[in-house]
């Protein structure tokens, strides 16, 4: 979500960071490259202890070697990947605005599965729905109208959707109502 043709969110970038040494016009999100590389690690670490779970039967001590040094590691360096983590977050760059950029680069086809539901919902069954949907889809292009117009001219959906439920199907709001209760549950 942070390359340059994305945009939608970067790692805090100081004034005097450096970016790419190829690309001086890219920020590389280096902390979040660190927190991913180091999670290989900590996976190489629960691997090594997994193949010691066998060891447990026969009350072999070989797993205790391991265990002496991914134990005291793997803590240790989660709790690092945490912090920083948590510092990634606390400074996050979120740009709305291009995502809403972004989503809008579909011109509309990214509600093709809400219209599909709705034709559904209607009683036709996920094939003649689907295949609705798919004839709409399939005849966007660049230089025409887009996807909402032509769902709602075709006389297919139309006829079993009014003008205010094709409307519905491509209220973004349908996709964000949740997001209030999932920052309340994870404590944001």
């Amino acid at each position: 979500m942070q390359r340059t043709e994305v945009g939608e969110v970067e790692e805090y970038f100081s004034p005097t960071q450096k970016g790419s040494s190829a690309m001086p016009h890219k920020k590389n999100p280096i902390t979040c490259e660190r927190v991913c590389g180091l999670a290989r690690v900590l996976r190489g670490n629960a691997q090594a202890e997994l193949e010691s779970v066998a060891l447990w039967h026969e009350r072999d001590i070989s797993h205790s070697s391991v265990e002496r040094i991914i134990v005291p590691d793997s803590t240790i360096l989660l709790d690092y990947m945490l912090h920083k983590t948590i510092d990634i977050v606390d400074k996050l760059v979120v740009r709305p605005e291009a995502m809403l950029k972004n989503l809008e680069l579909t011109r509309g086809k990214i509600f093709s599965q809400r219209v599909l539901l709705a034709l559904i919902d209607k009683g036709l069954s996920r094939q003649e729905a689907y295949d609705i949907v798919q004839r709409c889809a399939m005849s966007l292009r660049d230089d025409g109208p887009d996807f909402k117009q032509i769902v709602s001219n075709n006389d297919e959906v139309r006829r079993y959707l009014t003008a205010d439920e094709s409307e519905e199907c491509f209220d973004l709001k349908y996709h964000l109502k949740y997001v209030d209760r999932i920052f309340k549950k994870v404590g944001i």
